[in-house]
């Protein structure tokens, strides 16, 4: 066989064998790993007048290490965020609000 022709034929080789392996590893053999427990902090927010405040809410209070969602309702003016409480907690969310110009308070 030519050089070029052993080349594919091994690229094959090697790749129906990794083909083999992913399927046959169905993840039994690995850990479980817990997700962390999340906590959720609703917060009265003041100063939402527009459209465009509720977006600076969210990404403000997101921009906290550890929280992973935060809902906006902007007629009841108050966010909900979800967080670990292991990475940060209520008052550190509610400061980011705040300094970006929404006064936030946990209820």
């Amino acid at each position: 066989m030519n050089k070029t022709m052993m080349i594919g034929v091994a690229v094959l080789a090697l790749a129906g064998g990794g083909v083999t392996l992913a399927l046959n590893n169905s993840g039994a053999d690995r850990p479980v790993v817990a997700d962390a427990a999340q906590a959720q902090t609703t917060f009265a927010i003041e100063n939402m007048t527009c459209a465009m405040c509720p977006i600076t809410v969210k990404t403000a209070m997101e921009g906290v290490t550890g929280v992973s969602a935060v809902e906006v309702d902007f007629d009841a003016k108050t966010a909900r965020a979800s967080y670990d409480p292991k990475r940060t907690n209520a008052a550190a969310i509610a400061a980011a609000s705040t300094n970006a110009g929404y006064p936030a308070q946990a209820i």
